[in-house]
């Protein structure tokens, strides 16, 4: 028998009809009306008490499965990143990654593009597709020889998947751990020029526009990068990129303690930098807001920080850094909800993402003016690594459906 929910008096949020007052009707594990509509008689009722009810959030490119944590931030679908031991470059293991979260998480895997993400071989990309690759990626590193780019893009582009990548010019960063400039001369560490990103985002631009395959920079951190991305938009490449919260919020003055939970990949950038990213969600450049989650342990961040590992554990505290930029009027709430849910659906070719009737009832419940302090050791991840601990945020997951069932 099919099980009816009502969550009635909400705030909906969707990011194709806006914010309205209303309900939504769940039928089994979709979603079969939205606005005002007749209770069926036998359904279970929700009062949500005009909180905001919005699509779940798709979380594009974490780097581990944590359950705990991404349901405390409203996440149910996540993009895997292929950089998993043992590399995501065969059907037999994309086909596992994608079944290992269930009933309680949907994960995408993001095949490798190349065998053992090595930048040289192509991966079976037809095969790993089947087997349940929602897209194929460059891992956390870039692919140096243009010659093998231009392959994946072009036979990622015959298959009708995107190609995820990372974009920073290998040869120009090195073994830097951070971005030149100030702060970092004054901290004696390893440094590479910011440029390192805009050469690698403008090759990998020509190579997409000239194969007509579609593009994802995972992240963008650079003022050059986002102009560079917002003219080949203009020219109709098919391309979008994304951000997370870190190298939105934090410029490279965050690193100055060296606090190892500040290291991450890409590194933070200049203050101009992080003000240009600012206005790159704020004028659409941006289409994703992701969490990077990769989580690390105590054996990875209690070492000096040139040897620190890079990684954040991003996903619980997403949503109530995302809402901030609603509170400081660089988005309206519909659009931040684009940003997490159905825009990086679309990258993955999901029907998700929406308050639409027929889309997954994929939803969160959130009281997004709830106050609380993000505090590294109390973190529900698998390690509290984060460079926000101790910022008093607003914005707490009160309900969570995947499929219709209720996760929190």
């Amino acid at each position: 028998m099919t099980r009816t929910i009502a969550l009635l008096n909400a705030t909906l949020v969707c990011p194709d009809s806006g914010v309205s007052k209303g309900g939504v009707l769940i039928a089994g594990d979709r979603i079969a009306a939205t606005g005002t509509f007749a209770v069926p008689e036998g359904a279970e009722t929700i009062d949500c008490k005009g909180k905001l009810l919005a699509p779940a959030i798709v979380d594009l490119g974490v780097f581990a499965i944590d359950l705990p944590a991404f349901h405390k931030g409203g996440i149910v679908r996540v993009g895997l990143m292929p950089d998993q031991r043992p590399v995501l470059d065969n059907p037999g293991l994309v086909q596992r990654a994608a079944l290992i979260g269930r009933p309680d998480l949907w994960i995408h895997p993001i095949a490798a593009a190349t065998r053992g993400l090595a930048g040289k071989d192509l991966a079976e990309m037809a095969i790993n597709r089947e087997a349940g690759a929602r897209a194929v990626g460059t891992g956390a590193g870039w692919i140096a020889d243009s010659g093998v780019m231009r392959k994946v893009l072009a036979y990622a582009g015959d298959l009708g998947l995107t190609v995820i990548a990372h974009a920073e010019d290998a040869g120009i960063v090195g073994v830097a751990v951070a971005t030149a400039g100030e702060t970092a001369t004054r901290m004696g560490l390893p440094a590479a020029p910011a440029i390192a990103e805009p050469l690698a985002i403008a090759r990998d631009l020509m190579l997409t526009e000239e194969t007509g395959a579609a593009l994802h920079i995972r992240q963008v951190t650079t003022a050059a990068g986002f102009d560079l991305v917002r003219a080949a938009k203009r020219r109709g490449v098919r391309v979008t990129c994304g951000i997370t919260p870190a190298h939105l919020f934090l410029s490279d003055i965050a690193m100055s303690d060296f606090r190892t939970f500040a290291r991450l990949s890409p590194p933070l950038r200049s203050e101009s930098d992080r003000r240009a990213a600012l206005l790159a969600v704020a004028d659409g450049t941006v289409d994703v807001l992701c969490s990077g989650h990769d989580p690390q342990g105590p054996e990875e961040k209690r070492l000096p920080f040139a040897d620190s590992t890079p990684g954040v554990a991003g996903a619980e505290t997403l949503l109530a850094l995302a809402l901030g930029l609603v509170r400081d009027e660089v988005v309206t709430i519909d659009r931040l909800f684009a940003l997490l849910a159905r825009n990086p659906a679309k990258v993955l070719g999901v029907p998700t993402g929406t308050l639409t009737a027929g889309a997954p009832a994929d939803l969160v419940l959130l009281d997004e003016h709830a106050p609380w302090r993000i505090d590294s050791d109390q973190m529900a991840a698998k390690a509290g690594n984060t460079p926000f601990d101790g910022l008093p945020v607003q914005g707490k997951v009160l309900r969570l459906f995947k499929g219709g069932a209720a996760l929190v």
